[in-house]
């Protein structure tokens, strides 16, 4: 259950870092932020900082007592 808790704040983190580093038209190197257009929006998404964000928000909701 922790794992699908950690899915928000990981996708919160992914499109925030990558609005701010895709408004500089950096490519983010190892993170791979890729330009999106979905219908008449686009957005700035990396596959890779999703999967390090949800691992470590996954981390810290694991080791917080409950």
């Amino acid at each position: 259950m922790d794992f699908f808790k950690a899915l928000i704040p990981g996708a919160i983190l992914t499109f925030v870092i990558c609005m701010v580093m895709g408004a500089g038209h950096s490519t983010g190197g190892w993170l791979q932020i890729k330009h999106y257009f979905i219908q008449d929006h686009s957005i700035y998404w990396s596959w890779v900082m999703f999967a390090v964000g949800t691992g470590l928000s996954w981390m810290l909701i694991a080791i917080t007592p409950k």
